[in-house]
């Protein structure tokens, strides 16, 4: 639900900008045979060819998703890309060849249809980063794909009934604003069924009773406010759960649990971070199960015939795995790498639970972890490009002091070179969201930061982030909205009294929401930053919130404000970054999709049209086939060569 995501591997993982070795010289109205046809470029120079092979074993980095047990147990799904998008592939054995099986233009994601013994998956796909997904069946015996929704509208897959015989669609195909429920069987093209109409309001399907009778809803207000219900799929008819608090709170994950007669549910009610309890539908009571874990419950397993329940905690950006066996309350840590773990799913034996594990010195990988004894195993190996991985450096926690005293936590990347005798430029990465956080992965891109250039990379968790307390999320909300402005302010106190970073070279860079922080900071604090990146950012509140997509305005409305209130239109017109242009000191790079649903091209075009006018440079990189954020490779490998060119000019590296 937030301006972030979408989930863009590719973008969001890798849009940390680099640098090149050498003096360039070149004229910005030349032709650029490395420039995708797509994109159009203004002011950029040409990128050399020897930059582009310089970058590509960099460039070359992959990763890979878990998608899902086959049903069979004839190994998994994962996605990958080897061409120009992630597509769906097939690994049979740990370590095994990777067999690709969609090939499509556009970025693919799915899973197995449960109990399909053919091995039929359901797939996601948009057009041109339109992000009006539609649903597919790939039936890998006829080897046919067949489109299930309408071709036009916006649709999420919602819960799989376990027995694979309907699926959850969520649409916005009636009225192309509110977006409702539809069941479907995904073996018959044109079955969609309304379900359960939505006016003005975002549910989603978590899950599907075992005897597919009923769903386990919940409606999404804002990260601080949600409501759980049960929806009798026969009748329609929707019953609100019991909150352990009168209080607003925030629900999710959830699931049900094996006996039918309970749900496993997160929520921060009544505390800080959201702890896991088991609600009994009888008695509507609930008992806490994590009640002792000061983080946030993330994500959420059952195993349907054990009843086991494997939980995931968010540690400070890091992922903690506990396992309660049979769903009794007892404990155990399940021991894994220093990573983030995401896609949790038991295997149809129930004997192991697949993941994708995203760790800072490797790409995200697919693994499996057998219940009993604990066993890691490796089911992908996802290449580097050959870089050398003993090179890779990992980040370290730190925190600094905003404004109010507050302490702000950050992840800080320093070169191996960095000194007192050498002080080092600053690279500045802001996360979207603003709901969001960064965790640590591995990023090529700032290894190449670090070995290649000697650039330091900070990657703050400004006020207003998820993961360190329902207080600490909602500290940026409206009125509050410049606040999380300050903290970079803060952060860039901290790094002039670090004696191995240069504070006269800092660069901010940022996408979505992080864009907007870009184009803010560089209001407030022109003077101290050198240059700005901003990828599909808002730069003004009041015509992003008037132009984004009907069916997300309430709900950003929620978080940012609603700029039909006069008082809230106010605080925006101050704060907007396009309404302040004129403080912009700082050379700009301004990234966007023109396809883009949820930050509006427009956004891009006025701030860039806004600055040039002032006399500032401005670099554009504007894409015709893309939304929000560049997916497809030749887009982003070019839109990172620029971004080189941009940092070399700017930060003086010789």
């Amino acid at each position: 639900m937030t301006e972030r995501h979408r989930v863009r591997p590719a973008w969001l993982a890798f849009t940390f900008s680099i640098a090149f070795l050498g003096t360039l010289v070149v004229r910005a109205e030349e032709t650029d045979p490395r420039r995708p046809a797509a994109i159009e470029a203004k002011e950029v120079p040409v990128v050399p060819a020897e930059l582009m092979a310089k970058l590509a074993q960099y460039q070359s980095v992959r990763g890979a998703s878990f998608r899902g047990f086959a049903p069979d147990g004839s190994g998994i799904l994962i996605g990958t890309r080897f061409g120009n998008s992630s597509q769906l592939h097939r690994v049979y054995e740990p370590g095994g060849r990777r067999e690709q099986i969609t090939f499509f233009d556009e970025p693919v994601s799915g899973s197995f249809l449960p109990k399909a013994t053919d091995g039929a998956i359901v797939m996601l796909m948009d057009s041109g980063g339109n992000e009006n997904d539609q649903v597919y069946l790939l039936d890998r015996q006829k080897f046919a794909t067949t489109r299930l929704t309408d071709g036009k509208s916006r649709n999420k897959l919602g819960a799989v009934r376990p027995d694979g015989s309907q699926i959850v669609v969520t649409s916005n195909q009636r009225n192309g604003r509110d977006v409702d429920l539809y069941l479907a069987d995904p073996r018959q093209p044109g079955s969609m069924k309304l379900v359960m109409q939505v006016d003005q309001q975002t549910w989603s399907a978590y899950d599907w009773s075992r005897d597919g009778k009923t769903l386990l809803l919940n409606r999404y207000v804002s990260a601080n406010e949600s409501y759980p219900a049960l929806l009798d799929v026969a009748s329609g008819q929707r019953t609100e759960l019991p909150r352990p608090t009168k209080d607003k709170a925030a629900f999710g994950p959830m699931a049900f649990a094996a006996d039918g007669k309970s749900i496993l549910i997160a929520s921060d009610a009544g505390g800080e971070f959201s702890r896991l309890a088991r609600l009994d539908l009888a008695s509507q009571k609930y008992t806490w199960l994590t009640d002792d874990i000061p983080w946030d419950v993330s994500d959420i397993a059952v195993e349907p015939i054990t009843g086991d329940i494997v939980v995931v905690v968010n540690e400070d950006g890091a992922s903690r795995l506990y396992l309660l066996s049979h769903g009794d309350g007892s404990r155990r840590a399940l021991k894994l790498p220093l990573g983030i773990v995401s896609g949790l799913e038991f295997s149809p034996d129930g004997k192991r639970l697949g993941f994708t594990l995203a760790r800072p010195d490797s790409p995200p990988d697919a693994y499996s972890l057998t219940v009993a004894e604990g066993e890691l195993t490796r089911w992908t190996f996802s290449e580097v490009g050959g870089l050398n991985p003993a090179s890779f450096l990992a980040p370290s926690r730190i925190q600094f002091k905003s404004f109010d005293d507050r302490m702000i936590p950050a992840y800080y990347f320093r070169p191996r070179v960095a000194s007192s005798s050498k002080k080092v430029p600053v690279f500045i990465s802001i996360h979207g969201g603003p709901e969001s956080q960064y965790q640590p992965f591995f990023s090529p891109i700032i290894q190449y930061h670090l070995n290649e250039l000697g650039i330091a990379v900070i990657c703050p968790n400004v006020r207003g982030s998820s993961g360190y307390g329902k207080t600490y999320l909602a500290l940026d909300n409206a009125e509050k909205r410049e606040d999380s402005v300050k903290d970079i302010g803060a952060l860039l106190d901290w790094i002039a009294q670090q004696p191995e970073l240069d504070p006269s070279r800092v660069v901010v860079s940022g996408g979505s929401y992080g864009g907007y922080m870009v184009l803010a900071s560089l209001t407030h604090f022109g003077d101290r930053i050198k240059a700005g990146i901003d990828i599909v950012g808002i730069a003004n509140f009041v015509t992003f919130l008037e132009r984004t997509a009907p069916y997300r305005v309430d709900l950003r409305r929620a978080e940012y404000g609603d700029e039909r209130d006069p008082r809230m239109r106010a605080t925006f017109d101050r704060i907007s970054p396009l309404n302040n242009a004129d403080k912009i000191r700082s050379a700009l790079m301004v990234v966007h999709g023109r396809n883009d649903p949820r930050v509006p091209f427009f956004e891009a075009e006025q701030i860039a049209a806004k600055v040039r006018a002032s006399g500032k440079p401005v670099w554009t990189l504007f894409a015709n086939n893309e939304g929000h954020g560049f997916a497809k490779r030749d887009n982003s490998d070019y839109q990172r060569a620029v971004e080189v060119l941009f940092l070399k000019q700017h930060l003086g590296i010789e």
